[in-house]
């Protein structure tokens, strides 16, 4: 969430900023801006009558103590009580259609990110590794998968409908190794606390992380009475984590991962990406989630875009990082950069992860604070996260680029230790 003070001190920035997402804001600004002007009024008008009445508690004493009827001023002061309480509703409907505004409304872009309106106009920062160039034509993942008996789409659909995977034998050893390698390299070298979190949240949340109220379509919703919903990421769990606390700012950063199934129902067509791993209603993904301070954050965000590349460089994985323009972000990022992994079946990059610094926006929303030094004002903390990385598009470029020309798939050294000494996965017998 927007900090209301900019919104109203620095509005034709937050215009200007919105304007560059492609976000037209105007109604909802100067909706703000009509709220804010009569909350501006109400809250002095209202601390008036609060003196008065305080005032008058004062005059009935006097009156009492001089033996005076005090009727008149106790029947000034029911008048003035009633008129505190309309105030103070008005105040807070004010409040609550303002929160609701802000709500909706998306992050403001940091400085560095480049203007634009589509992946287009996105910058590549680097590249890792160079493409394989095969004495063959590679095969995707969805022909590759079925015919090794890891992965059958067939009997997933019969029992859960399209865009759902069953993962066999080899293929499930293969996301587990994954999971377990990444869980691994995050902890053992990156510095990450690993948290197993509930794999269901509820409403406020979401909310805190940017998903509610604006996305409610994508997510899964458990039914009847619950106040619950299925996780779209591990963000969201590990982001409240510390929500409605303040955190003792000489232990920032935290640095968390988590590994959580995730659950996405992303209604609507997306061409070739609904056949296969691309783009499933449940994937599994290890989450990477920060808590800093405004001064450290950015410098964090690098250092996670980095610990999220390394999964890819252990694993031998062509891949390339881009900086997202304006038009191309998330809703509650100020920054992001996508890494991309290297799919020879497609002769192209595809996201693998996407890194972010929401700087306060979501700890605005979920009340996540800190006292800079242990002591002192407090401030809201930066999140930020990152996929480290998703596994089933993970498995897809492992499948791909060890590919070889018997059909079979070359397991990369980094997972053969969780894949107990496994080193090519054959084809299933006739």
């Amino acid at each position: 969430m927007l900090d209301p003070a900019l919104v109203r001190d620095r509005v034709e920035e937050v215009r200007t900023a919105l304007a560059h997402r492609g976000i037209n804001a105007d109604a909802e600004l100067e909706e703000l801006g009509r709220l804010d002007t009569r909350r501006r009024r109400l809250i002095p008008e209202t601390e008036e009558l609060k003196r008065q009445q305080n005032a008058a508690g004062d005059e009935v004493a006097r009156a009492k103590r001089q033996g005076q009827d005090a009727s008149a001023i106790h029947g000034a002061s029911r008048e003035r009580g009633q008129k505190i309480k309309q105030l103070e509703a008005e105040v807070d409907e004010i409040e609550q259609h303002r929160r609701h505004l802000l709500l909706t409304i998306p992050n403001v872009p940091h400085a560095s990110v480049p203007t634009g309106s589509s992946a287009a106009d996105n910058q590549e920062v680097r590249r890792g590794g160079e493409p394989r160039a095969f004495d063959f034509t590679p095969r995707p993942h969805w022909d590759l998968g079925p015919e090794l008996g890891i992965i059958d789409f067939e009997r997933a659909t019969k029992m859960s409908g399209a865009r759902f995977a069953v993962l066999m034998g080899a293929g499930a050893q293969l996301s587990r190794a994954l999971i377990n390698f990444m869980l691994a390299l995050h902890t053992r070298e990156h510095g990450y606390t690993e948290v197993e979190p509930p794999f269901m949240v509820n409403a406020a949340a979401l909310t805190g992380t940017g998903n509610l109220p604006k996305f409610e379509a994508d997510l899964f919703k458990i039914a009847g009475d619950w106040d619950l919903y299925l996780v779209p990421t591990a963000e969201v769990p590990l982001t409240n984590l510390y929500r409605g606390e303040i955190l003792d700012g000489r232990l920032l950063p935290l640095r968390y991962t988590a590994y959580t199934p995730c659950f996405r129902s992303e209604a609507g067509s997306y061409g070739a990406d609904v056949r296969g791993l691309i783009r499933q209603h449940q994937f599994d993904k290890v989450e990477l989630v920060k808590f800093t301070t405004p001064e450290q954050s950015y410098d964090e965000l690098e250092a996670l875009t980095r610990d999220a590349e390394q999964v890819l460089v252990r694993l031998g994985l062509p891949y390339r990082t881009v900086l997202l323009c304006t038009g191309d972000m998330g809703f509650a990022s100020a920054k992001t950069y996508d890494i991309e992994v290297w799919l020879p079946s497609q002769n192209t990059y595809r996201e693998i992860s996407s890194c972010s610094n929401t700087e306060a926006f979501q700890a605005r929303r979920a009340n996540i604070k800190f006292r800079p030094g242990g002591s002192g004002k407090v401030e809201f903390v930066h999140t930020l996260n990152g996929s480290g990385l998703a596994v089933g598009r993970t498995l897809i470029a492992v499948l791909e680029n060890y590919q070889q020309k018997d059909g079979s798939v070359v397991v990369p050294e980094a997972l053969r230790p969780f894949m107990n000494g496994l080193e090519v996965i054959e084809p299933k017998k006739a």
